[in-house]
């Protein structure tokens, strides 16, 4: 057996679980033996359903039966219910609110239960237990996941995630046969053994014995720190090849005069913050160093990083050679002190003002289109052409016809005139990254809300088709354009309002430099935020009538657009955008307008929506999260989110920000249901977290870095965002990533020196399956 045979080669497998395989990344044995558990079943702590007492914390594996949904006889509150039973007895279980477990599950089903035992000495039952399906019980020994365990020793299982027919039980067993067979001696370590020896680390064998067969649960813990270890090193030498390149990258080189930048923003309508000087100024000396710009700029909502954009693109746009360059000939000694790094005359003399450009991609048509109104705001009094670009039209501004305001025109005019340079700011969507898309002399890419792009998508409009010094076209497929290619890259600018861990930030955006912005503007209120339970909706919207009495507006956030199906989870308990919208305007605010927005209406649907709520034609807007980016109403104060639990605290901040666009005093009512006590402890962090950092490293704490941030985006496993909580094993992993770089004389030498690691490098952007 080898690790790159597929399993299908030495195991039975039908094209149906063939497909389930896939589905999970397994095609291989070693796609197999790295599919690692997600948790595990210690059996040494069974209790009997006999023996259950009231008020203790049970754990107890049995078969279900009787099981039946009905409403509660006072409160209607709708309720799951059956028994389990062990050989020793059967005990009632309830669940209250969750109706579609009884769907979910069915009689004789062996199930491990956790939860409290209550209810009186002669009718015990055990309330709103976790749930977790087994393929048979622990005292079954006849070829069950839980054999051998009249060994005292082997009382720790896996349970790995399953997948249409693929049970845990088989992926386990499965694993054990490749054991047999001899795979592990076939296998090669990647990780040189003086790392792992510095860090205690087991070796590979070892690791991959101890994470699926642990015979402690301590083993199973170091060869998940092991696996954690690999996966963020190798995030981390993929840093640090990128920082490598883009250091020896050619690059533009951007001088401003201070008075100019000065006038520029003495014309907002508000003083810049300490911060957003240093922010700025941080930026302008990284455009005048050799090498590209790679920078994350990281504020609170409403902090101020789009004046930061404005300005820094401002002296992009208005930056020219110095004097004189077009009359004398440079040797590549002096070329660096002309405004450009290793560029030839050719294309020194192409930088007329107002040429350089700059790409400022957004992640909505909504967020697109208002960062295009803000820019123009920012740059009317200039004779700069700005564009726009999504993918349901384009536009310009100034228009010809009324210079106030933008005009409608053809992609292929815009596409034409950003190729020319004669437009110098061009704002848009992912439409930026398209091939069509060709600019003059790209010298600045600004991203907003950069988590919501993948790593290719950034890249690809980092290396957009451009023409070098002699007119041709070039295109930047590769990672870097290297120096001797004499086409430049631009600076990068990624900017989010989504507070970052700094052992996240660390891990995935190790090859940016980060700054950030921690101010808010003067003036700025702190928002109110209540939590608020059932029985206390009339004291919030009596709060909230006393403000649209007043003339401010508001925003209720739901977690669902439409009602679903009954049947399906949680269903009956969540609220969803068309029915609460119909009930806030019927039965709450019968003298106000209530609007509705969600992801499923068009682009155009949603704008006229927004149109109207920013114009004061509708009071009330219910929505999805569709909101929470960027959506900028100033009169818009009060914002209730209902089942609130199902949001990070991230996530609740972000919704948060939509209100705190002016000096009135803003609210936020965060509506729970849950009675879990970790949910409500979550949720008060709302209220006494200072500062959206402080809410990141909570969320982090207690949701998990997947919930913060997303998994997509980062490209991490479970396993992976477990580690980032560990700021010893991040910082290790980065150090090690470094120094190994650091001992090679370029990229090449790692495909060589280290094959086995370059290999696990270039499959990042497929994802590593340690699931």
């Amino acid at each position: 057996m080898n690790h790159q045979d597929l399993l299908i080669s030495h195991f039975r497998i039908d094209t149906l679980h063939q497909k389930a395989l896939h589905k999970l990344g397994i095609e291989t044995v070693l796609d197999l033996l790295r599919y690692l558990p997600q948790r595990y079943t210690d059996v040494s702590d069974i209790q009997s359903v006999g023996g259950l007492q009231k008020d203790q914390e049970a754990i107890v594996f049995g078969k279900l039966s009787g099981l039946k949904t009905r409403k509660a006889w006072k409160s209607r509150r709708p309720i799951a219910e059956g028994y389990i039973e062990d050989g020793s007895a059967k005990i009632k279980i309830m669940w209250f609110n969750q109706p579609y477990l009884a769907k979910m599950y069915s009689d004789g089903m062996y199930v491990k239960l956790v939860g409290k035992v209550t209810g009186t000495a002669q009718k015990l039952y055990i309330a709103n237990p976790e749930i977790e399906k087994l393929d048979a019980l622990p005292i079954d020994r006849h070829d069950s996941i839980f054999k051998n365990t009249e060994n005292l020793d082997d009382t720790i299982y896996p349970v790995y995630r399953e997948s249409l027919g693929v049970t845990s039980k088989w992926l386990y067993h499965t694993v054990l046969k490749c054991f047999e067979k001899g795979i592990l001696d076939t296998l090669i370590d990647p990780i040189p053994k003086e790392i792992l020896s510095r860090y205690n680390l087991p070796d590979l064998k070892t690791a991959l014995v101890w994470i699926h067969s642990p015979k402690k649960a301590d083993h199973a813990k170091s060869a998940r720190k092991r696996f954690a270890f690999e996966e963020v090193f190798y995030i981390q030498i993929q840093n640090a090849q990128s920082r490598q390149e883009a250091n020896v990258a050619t690059t533009y080189q951007i001088r401003t005069e201070a008075t100019h930048l000065q006038a520029f923003t003495e014309r907002f309508p508000f003083v810049l913050t300490t911060a957003q000087k240093n922010s700025i100024q941080t930026i302008l000396k990284n455009f005048q160093a050799n090498c590209a710009m790679s920078r994350l700029l990281e504020g609170d909502v409403g902090s101020g990083k789009t004046a930061v954009a404005a300005t820094t693109a401002y002296a992009v746009v208005t930056s020219r050679p110095p004097e004189g360059i077009k009359q004398h000939k440079q040797t590549n000694q002096n070329k660096s002190q002309l405004g450009m790094t290793s560029l030839t005359k050719t294309s020194l003399q192409d930088l007329e003002y107002g040429n350089l450009q700059v790409a400022y991609m957004a992640p909505t048509e909504i967020l697109a289109k208002q960062h295009f109104e803000s820019f123009i705001d920012y740059f009317k009094h200039l004779p700069i052409a700005i564009g726009l670009i999504t993918g349901s039209g384009c536009q310009k501004f100034p228009s010809k016809s009324d210079p106030r305001k933008p005009t409608t025109i053809s992609k292929a005019q815009l596409l034409k005139w950003v190729k020319n340079g004669e437009i110098p700011i061009l704002i848009g969507t992912h439409s930026l990254i398209y091939k069509s898309v060709e600019f003059k002399h790209l010298a600045y890419v600004i991203i907003d809300e950069q988590h919501r792009f993948g790593t290719s998508q950034r890249k690809a409009l980092v290396h957009r088709k451009t023409q070098n010094a002699h007119g041709e076209k070039t295109n930047g497929n590769s990672a870097f354009i290297l120096s001797e290619s004499e086409s430049p890259i631009p600076h990068l600018l990624s900017m989010t309002a989504t507070p970052i861990p700094r052992t996240l930030a660390l891990t995935i955006y190790g090859d940016l430099d980060i700054t950030l912005l921690d101010e808010m503007p003067k003036g700025r209120k702190a928002v109110i935020t209540k939590i608020i339970v059932p029985g206390q909706e009339k004291i919030m919207y009596d709060h909230l009538r006393e403000e649209l009495k007043t003339g401010r507006q508001a925003y209720v956030i739901c977690p669902r657009i439409d009602e679903p199906d009954p049947e399906k989870e949680n269903a009956l308990n969540l609220k969803n955008v068309k029915t609460e919208a119909v009930r806030l305007q019927k039965e709450v605010f019968p003298e106000y307008i209530v609007g509705i927005m969600h992801g499923k209406m068009t682009p155009t649907e949603k704008d006229t929506v927004m149109a109207e709520f920013a114009q004061h034609k509708i009071d009330i807007l219910v929505a999805t999260s569709v909101v929470e980016v960027g959506v900028n109403v100033p009169n818009a104060t009060n914002i209730i989110i209902e089942g609130a639990e199902r949001f990070g605290l991230s996530q609740l901040h972000q919704l948060r920000g939509r209100v705190i666009r002016s000096t009135y005093q803003a609210y936020c009512f965060a509506v729970s249901s849950s009675k879990s006590e970790k949910t409500r402890h979550r949720l008060k962090a709302l209220t006494t977290a200072k500062n959206g950092f402080e809410l990141a490293e909570y969320d982090l704490d207690f949701r998990g870095s997947g919930e913060l941030y997303g998994q997509k985006q980062s490209g991490l496993s479970d396993l992976g965002m477990e580690a980032i909580k560990n700021l010893k094993l991040v910082e290790a992993a980065r150090t090690e990533a470094q120094n190994l770089v650091a001992s090679l004389e370029d990229g090449a030498d790692l495909k060589r020196h280290f094959p086995l690691i370059a290999a696990r490098v270039a499959k990042l952007g497929e994802g590593l399956h340690l699931e």
